[in-house]
C-alpha cells in the first residue's frame, strides 16, 4: 500500500525548480514516518558532528527505510535476522552501537527481502 502511493507521485517544474506532488494522505503519512526516524545530532561551532551519535542515527535511519520499503515489521526483521526484537528496537532508535556481526544478520535479512520483494514484483 505505501509503496503504490509512491508509485503515483507526479513532478511538476515551478520557476525552474523541480517539485514532487504527493497526495496529501501519503504527506501525512511520510511527515508522521519522518518523526520516528531518530535524529541526526547538531554539529558544534567547527561543523564536526559526533562520530558515534552521528553513526547511531545514520545506520538506524537506513535499517528503518529498507525494512519498511520491503515491507517487515520490526518483529519480523528481528526473526529473519536472528536476533532479539529489543535490539533491533534500541538500534533503529539509535540508543546503542550494534556490532558488525549484528549489522551483517540485519543486512543479509533486508537483502533476501529485498530480493524476495524483487522477484515477487516481476
Amino acid at each position: 500500500m505505501k509503496t503504490e502511493a509512491l508509485r503515483n507521485v507526479r513532478t511538476m517544474t515551478l520557476d525552474g525548480k523541480s517539485y514532487v506532488l504527493v497526495d496529501p494522505q501519503e504527506y501525512a503519512r511520510l511527515l508522521e514516518d519522518a518523526g520516528k526516524m531518530p535524529s541526526l545530532p547538531d554539529s558544534d561551532e567547527r561543523g564536526n558532528y559526533p562520530a558515534v551519535e552521528y553513526a547511531r542515527a545514520s545506520l538506524a535511519r537506513k535499517i528503518i527505510l529498507r525494512r519498511q520499503r520491503t515491507g517487515l515489521s520490526q518483529a519480523e526483521l528481528a526473526r529473519r535476522a536472528g536476533i532479539r526484537p529489543e535490539t533491533l528496537i534500541r538500534l533503529e532508535r539509535g540508543i546503542t552501537t550494534p556490532g558488525v556481526a549484528t549489522v551483517d544478520k540485519i543486512d543479509r535479512a533486508l537483502a533476501r527481502a529485498e530480493e524476495r520483494r524483487r522477484i515477487d514484483g516481476e
